[in-house]
């Protein structure tokens, strides 16, 4: 397994559209995902949802996603991120489409799944992560990865919601890196 260079020396936020970056014929993809609370690994499932796999990647690759915070975590549901803005309504600059594969359901904790409105076309850079079973969200929001290491590390953010003395402003976790690695199949 091989860390991918970046493209990029300093975080970028504002692109047209992602470049193609990843071969999911060739290759499966991780990610490591270091926060101010630690790191976890996620599996990223290019073969089932290679444009959010692609997007994430080269966002990744583009160092977007370092220092943006944890915007929305509710302890029980999801801890998303991948806002720029820090307001949950920020993105890249594109959007895509709503992928779903018949045998990828929010059936888990640690799922990975596309934040979006109610448009199902209007995925971008922002993501959640799951700390239970969802069901009600299985094929309506692309999944497009598995946490396989630190899933302490996840539930360890501090909630912004559904809690007394939630976190605000400095006070939230943040990403810190990520880093994207491939596999020769």
């Amino acid at each position: 397994m091989q860390a991918l260079e970046y493209l990029s020396q300093t975080p970028k936020h504002n692109f047209r559209q992602p470049e193609q970056v990843i071969d999911p014929e060739k290759y499966d993809y991780s990610a490591e995902i270091e926060t101010s609370k630690g790191r976890f690994t996620v599996e990223l499932f290019a073969k089932e949802a290679p444009n959010a796999v692609n997007s994430f990647v080269f966002l990744a690759l583009n160092r977007y996603f370092e220092g943006i915070v944890w915007h929305r975590v509710i302890p029980g549901f999801v801890a998303q991120t991948g806002d720029p803005t820090g307001t949950g309504t920020g993105g890249p600059g594109y959007q895509f489409g709503l992928e779903v594969a018949p045998h990828l359901n929010y059936d888990r904790k640690g799922r990975l799944g596309m934040a979006r409105t109610q448009n199902p076309n209007s995925n971008g850079s922002q993501f959640f992560v799951t700390f239970a079973p969802i069901p009600h969200l299985s094929q309506q929001y692309s999944i497009f990865g598995q946490v396989s290491e630190g899933m302490e590390v996840v539930e360890a953010i501090a909630p912004t919601e559904g809690v007394p003395g939630p976190a605000r402003g400095d006070a939230r976790d943040k990403i810190v890196s990520v880093k994207i690695f491939a596999k020769s199949k």
